[in-house]
């Protein structure tokens, strides 16, 4: 059964949360807060703007404040580069798999940046709703302005489609290569995409639902309603008896993030902060605190390896092929190799 382990109340209104090496960050007012597994605070800073979307990946924190976009370091919180900005500003990030972001722009562009975000370019998406995530280092999703999915490739020819002409009135990022949306008539959907459409798209039976976020932990879907109560969703038959509600009589708010496979926080606007943990997921935990501590275990060598890694990118741009598979080899990143060498065989360096 998820429980309650702990609740934490910042000071001022709560504008973005985000896992962060089993901990979390939250924007509250003009500060940054890093909150450990516990709960202790790791770090306090302020910004000059308040940050309304925060993501984290390799040890480094991206934000976005006003205009601009920053990256920080989880250990301690300082700037790791000064910030880069666009006209309107930017709407959300995700972080690129193996290191990177692209940022989505109020003007109908996609923006790619390194992970120590250096601009590298951009790509004209239109306006975007909401950034899913990566299917892969090259394919990544996004949801339109107008509801419909997109998938843009991004190598030495940018490429964009529509995956379908669907209309979904909400979805969340990609969780575990999964999404779950909501159809224009209400229906909840869960679907495993791919760069030309889905490998599986399934209706789950739920009762009338108005999703304001959705997390997917060891024990399937979460969804945080608008009334303010934490809803599981199964799309099984035999799992209906499991299915759960949390937080009845209470308003959790409406904001929600997955932080472990075990563990997940919700926060009202309003600055209350809980976060909940499921022990009769054990494995799960125990897979967690290991990614968790893998995670943070990268963010402390990840000054060592960010060298080669930027080598194997560059090579991988210039199309050396040979050499950039050797360097993805000696990081250990085995799709990376995989990707580059099918490369090869169809069109050669």
């Amino acid at each position: 059964m998820w429980s309650i382990t702990w609740s934490w109340q910042a000071p001022n209104r709560i504008a973005a949360i985000t896992a962060a090496e089993g901990g979390m960050i939250v924007s509250s007012g003009l500060d940054l807060f890093m909150l450990e597994v516990d709960g202790a605070i790791r770090w306090r800073i302020e910004l000059p703007f308040k940050a309304h979307a925060v993501r984290v990946n390799n040890g480094v924190v991206a934000v976005l404040a006003a205009h601009g976009f920053y990256v920080l370091s989880t250990s301690d919180g300082t700037m790791l580069h000064e910030g880069r900005s666009t006209t309107g500003g930017f709407t959300d990030v995700s972080a690129r798999p193996g290191g990177g972001w692209i940022l989505s722009g109020r003007k109908g562009h996609l923006h790619l940046f390194s992970h120590e975000g250096r601009g590298l370019r951009r790509l004209e998406s239109g306006k975007v709703r909401r950034l899913l995530g990566w299917l892969d280092r090259e394919h990544m999703m996004w949801q339109a302005d107008d509801g419909r999915l997109w998938c843009a490739r991004l190598a030495h020819n940018d490429q964009k489609r529509c995956l379908e002409d669907r209309i979904w009135s909400w979805v969340t990022p990609l969780m575990q290569g999964r999404l779950l949306m909501q159809a224009s008539d209400g229906g909840i959907w869960e679907g495993v995409p791919h760069p030309f459409g889905w490998d599986a798209l399934e209706r789950v039976e739920h009762d009338s639902l108005e999703p304001m976020e959705g997390v997917r932990s060891a024990d399937g879907w979460w969804v945080l309603g608008i009334e303010g109560h934490l809803h599981h969703l199964s799309s099984s038959a035999e799992d209906s008896e499991a299915s759960q509600m949390l937080g009845q009589g209470m308003n959790l708010g409406d904001l929600l993030v997955g932080l472990t496979p075990d563990a997940m926080a919700t926060a009202t606007r309003d600055g209350l902060v809980r976060r909940w943990t499921a022990p009769h997921l054990a494995q799960a935990e125990r897979q967690g605190r290991y990614e968790a501590a893998a995670e943070a275990a990268l963010a402390k060598n990840w000054e060592e390896r960010r060298s080669l890694f930027a080598r194997a990118q560059t090579a991988e741009d210039e199309g050396r092929l040979s050499r950039a598979v050797e360097l993805y080899g000696a990081l250990g990143r085995t799709e990376d190799v995989r990707r580059l060498l099918k490369r090869q065989k169809e069109g050669g360096e």
